[in-house]
């Protein structure tokens, strides 16, 4: 072989092995691309009274009933989603409006497996009374797979609902004086019709429309978002609705304040029967100049020690 040949054949050796260098660094460096096998599925309890629910034993009937509109993933993005308003909720945030625990931290057990009994009213969350117990339990613990939330933290303590109060005309009075000092009106309208000035521009955590709630179309079996009674009235302005404009107020009234807001927002109900309207029919319909009073704080509220909220 003569010495070109041999130059052009070690020429060609050391081409080939630069490029199949370069192609190894190059598959190093690259992702791994392709489906990947789905990881173990996590086994989550939910505890309610003294049934455990079983993430594993949930996951038929999630599909089945859930997926539809939250997702396989639990992400919102179920095939009927798009068509929905207000969205579906997305698990895989961890972020719940109905709960008795302060706002920022996860529901209880009890509060998701209320809320799929109770269904979410003006939205497409119907009432699930089809379901057994342990059907919902199971459901319970297969909802909180979606989420890691569920893995380092733990749900927050409900809070105290005190002994409501008897209902007086200066109750409601103090109430509508905090409804305009907290600037509920802002959202909900000065009538509580939901017509707010804020109320066009209102989104929930994922930039999504979201309606305040309109009081004045309530009528004796109307229903709040978390609730119908005056306690989960309540609870809904003290604990806040998570990934909502709605913020908890806890930290900003003392709770005998709160239930004078509760017995205002009634009244707010015109066409509802109840004793706060009673009340306020007893006195012409005629709401006096708010009045101070004296408050004994509640005990055991969070809001023990707070200087009561100042008259207008």
């Amino acid at each position: 072989m003569t010495i070109v040949k041999r130059v052009h054949c070690m020429n060609a050796v050391i081409g080939f092995i630069l490029a199949a260098g370069f192609s190894i660094v190059r598959a190093q460096d690259a992702p791994d691309v392709g489906p990947h096998p789905p990881g173990p599925a996590k086994h989550l309890e939910s505890h309610i009274g003294n049934i455990t629910g079983h993430s594993q034993d949930g996951k038929s009937d999630y599909r089945r009933y859930c997926a539809g509109c939250h997702g396989d993933l639990g992400d919102g993005n179920g095939e009927n989603a798009q068509w929905l308003d207000p969205k579906p909720r997305d698990f895989s945030l961890g972020t719940f409006k109905c709960r008795s625990t302060p706002t920022g931290t996860l529901p209880t057990d009890d509060d998701l497996y209320n809320t799929i009994g109770r269904g979410l009213t003006n939205s497409y969350m119907p009432i699930w009374n089809t379901f057994s117990k342990q059907q919902r339990a199971d459901l319970v613990a297969y909802i909180k797979t979606f989420s890691p939330r569920w893995d380092k933290e733990k749900a927050g303590e409900p809070i105290k609902v005190p002994t409501e109060p008897p209902v007086t005309i200066e109750s409601i009075a103090h109430g509508k004086a905090l409804f305009t000092k907290l600037e509920c009106w802002k959202c909900h309208g000065p009538q509580g019709k939901g017509d707010g000035p804020s109320a066009p521009t209102l989104t929930d955590s994922k930039d999504q429309p979201i309606r305040p709630y309109d009081f004045s179309s309530g009528k004796d079996d109307s229903r709040f978002k978390c609730g119908s009674t005056n306690a989960d009235l309540y609870r809904i302005f003290m604990t806040g609705l998570d990934g909502t404009p709605m913020p908890s107020f806890a930290d900003n009234i003392q709770p005998n304040d709160a239930w004078d807001l509760v017995h205002f927002l009634r009244t707010l109900q015109v066409n509802r029967h109840s004793k706060e309207n009673n009340v306020l029919k007893a006195a012409d319909g005629n709401i006096p100049a708010d009045v101070q009073k004296s408050q004994a704080p509640t005990s055991g509220s969070r809001n023990q020690g707070l200087e009561a909220t100042t008259r207008n």
